[in-house]
């Protein structure tokens, strides 16, 4: 026993510092938001809306990026003759509305938070239950890693809960195919409210991949009202983090960025 308490003494500070200290280091392979260089950027050029598999990019005088419907997987950057668009580290995606997904001029309003008196509700103690609603549990996983030392996401006050009985919210993943729609709509009508609901990851905002498909809803907001989006495929714990400390007013600044 004694061995294992100086193995775990050794080991010091396990959970990471973020927010109050840098965020941790992301890999090279990490594809954050994406930026489009207008001065590369032809309009007549279309050959990054051929290549996207979900249609997240339109044409239109400008490109524009539905970050909703993003995967992530840089067809375009390899589509693009002429190099004009490009993923950073940026880790920050969260919005408060699915229109302010539009990037338009590299420009994202990121989520202003909860205010007034669902911020005295929630800002200090916030209870969710997660709904996998059709996904591939890449959503479901990187949500599960906030739960770990590294992160521990109960020193927040947000806490995942087994009963919708006992939440404040929903936080749903997948798309939303029809089997799941009532059960879905079962869970939320079991919250007390005022309730919240928080869609992660792409399918949970447009649907994906699966977008129109005669069984597939194309994501929450066609059944539920939505609160927060998190975009991604799947997207980074970091960034699912982010957007649930911007949303309890944790973190606040770089409303608008380019």
């Amino acid at each position: 026993m004694i061995n294992i308490l100086l193995a775990r003494y050794r080991q010091g500070r396990r959970t990471m510092k973020y927010p109050a200290g840098p965020p941790p280091k992301l890999p090279a392979r990490f594809r954050g938001r994406p930026s489009i260089e207008r001065g590369k950027c032809g309009s007549e050029c279309r050959a990054c809306v051929d290549a996207c598999p979900t249609q997240a990019i339109t044409i239109n005088g400008k490109a524009r990026i539905d970050l909703g419907r993003c995967l992530f997987c840089t067809d375009c950057t390899r589509a693009c003759p002429d190099g004009a668009i490009t993923f950073s580290q940026d880790y920050r995606l969260a919005t408060d509305s699915r229109d302010d997904l539009i990037l338009e001029d590299n420009i994202l309003r990121l989520a202003q938070g909860l205010k007034g008196r669902a911020l005295r509700l929630f800002g200090r103690s916030l209870k969710l239950r997660q709904v996998a609603a059709g996904g591939c549990n890449g959503c479901e996983m990187d949500v599960n890693v906030l739960n770990t030392v590294g992160w521990d996401l109960g020193r927040f006050g947000i806490q995942l809960v087994a009963s919708p009985r006992h939440a404040d919210g929903l936080l749903v993943t997948g798309s939303v195919p029809e089997n799941m729609r009532l059960a879905l709509q079962k869970t939320y009508d079991a919250l007390t409210p005022p309730k919240i609901v928080i869609a992660v990851g792409a399918c949970a905002i447009s649907g994906g991949p699966f977008a129109d498909h005669p069984e597939v809803h194309n994501g929450v907001a066609a059944c539920l009202p939505v609160d927060l989006f998190i975009p991604g495929c799947p997207p980074h714990p970091l960034t699912i983090l982010d957007g649930l400390l911007r949303f309890l007013g944790r973190i606040e600044g770089d409303g608008d960025r380019s």
